[in-house]
């Protein structure tokens, strides 16, 4: 007798069907976990030098903290935000004013989301008719793509080579992808791979966008995590705000993880399909989220403080891997190192950067998240938990002994 509930012929195709919920694939991410999980049985003794996690490993600053302790107890903030209050947007306005130069309208060029996550997903809604492409970079967030099969679009996926400089191949879409393309969906400074954008490659977006009739959603959720040269807006293009819109994100610049705030910037006309997507999909986050947002958005140094850490770890990171063997060099941007996965160890090979990750965690407890869309790859993360840098320098000495401890081959 199956065990199937009687509905389950009725599950849409784009979550899997009748099929769904069948599935035996495991996300790698729930493969990192349960390796976590058998290490740590295995070895209780051992501790995890974790450089998986992909989120930062502070609390909001505490004046952030403070202001939404004093808006959480105001009248005025109960109910429904619907597509914002002015205070986040006025603030969101400034701050792009403020760090890029770039002048926007609160009213009409800026609309907040719950979380860049949701922004990703909606906008597909605005503009993806079945048949239609979104072109994504991988490897990248997923989100928009996952969307665009959802509304019978298609998605074409341009890899991230080092030889390109880790930039999407424009010239080489084919014909009929470009006439069928809706959606340029692009990430910089890049998750995971740590370039950052240049003016040179912004303008070249702007320029096919126009040419082939498309949107640019440029993901910046990194985009206050960038070394050794000012951070760079796509809307500080010419033209970009005519071709499209930038996804600004509080968690990562702002240690605000959890607190699900973001904002979409760019031509009033895509916000504004946003913001009609966005009224029938949710009522806007607590205002007295938005108002603590609006505190850290106008306290430019928290960005800096945020920048001058994870800068200060990656360098500590890189000078590590790279006297272990990695071909580490110091990422423009991100909190990520994006390094070549070991092609084996003594007599054991590994054919991606799944093995050599899983091979790592079992044998050294060292925690990594393996990329296999562009090749065999491994991501490093620096928001492990560390109380301070000497807390910081005794993690990477560990880290540096086990890794040596392996011998392995590059």
């Amino acid at each position: 007798m199956s065990s199937d509930p009687w509905f389950q012929s009725l599950f849409a195709e784009r979550i899997g069907g009748a099929s769904y919920g069948k599935g035996t694939e495991i996300y790698k991410f729930e493969k990192i976990k349960r390796a976590k999980r058998a290490v740590l049985a295995a070895h209780p003794e051992r501790q995890l030098l974790d450089f998986g996690i992909g989120e930062n490993d502070e609390m909001a600053p505490p004046v952030v903290r403070e202001t939404m302790k004093q808006e959480i107890d105001k009248l005025e903030n109960r109910g429904y935000a619907d597509n914002g209050i002015a205070a986040y947007k006025e603030a969101a306005a400034g701050f792009m004013k403020r760090a890029f130069g770039v002048t926007l309208d609160p009213n009409t060029e800026v609309n907040h989301a719950i979380g860049s996550k949701p922004a990703l997903a909606m906008l597909p809604a605005c503009f993806i008719n079945p048949g239609d492409v979104t072109l994504m970079t991988v490897p990248g967030y997923p989100v928009a793509g996952t969307h665009t099969r959802y509304y019978g679009g298609d998605v074409h996926n341009l890899p991230l080579l080092e030889q390109n400089g880790f930039f999407p191949d424009l010239d080489g879409i084919p014909d009929d992808i470009k006439k069928r393309a809706k959606l340029l969906v692009v990430n910089y400074p890049n998750s995971p791979t740590g370039v950052v954008a240049t003016r040179q490659f912004y303008e070249k977006v702007v320029n096919f966008a126009r040419k082939h009739q498309l949107i640019v959603v440029q993901d910046a959720a990194h985009i206050l995590l960038t070394y050794g040269q000012k951070p760079l807006s796509f809307l500080q293009i010419d033209g970009a705000k005519d071709v499209g819109v930038e996804v600004h994100s509080m968690s990562k610049g702002f240690h605000m993880i959890g607190w699900r705030m973001a904002f979409v910037a760019g031509h009033a006309k895509i916000v504004q399909a946003f913001a009609d997507v966005k009224d029938n999909s949710d009522s806007g986050q607590f205002m007295a989220v938005q108002q603590a947002a609006a505190t850290a958005l106008n306290h430019p140094q928290i960005g800096d403080q945020v920048r001058t850490k994870y800068e200060r770890r990656l360098k500590k990171l890189v000078a590590v891997m790279k006297k272990v063997g990695f071909e580490a060099t110091m990422p423009g941007g991100t909190y990520f190192l994006y390094v070549k996965a070991p092609k084996g160890c003594g007599d054991r090979s590994f054919p991606n950067g799944e093995e050599a990750s899983q091979f790592l965690i079992h044998e050294q407890s060292v925690i990594c998240v393996p990329w296999d869309n562009a090749g065999a790859y491994l991501r490093f993360s620096v928001t492990y938990l560390a109380n301070g840098e000497q807390e910081e320098d005794a993690l990477m000495a560990e880290t540096e002994r086990r890794l040596a401890a392996l011998g392995l081959r590059f």
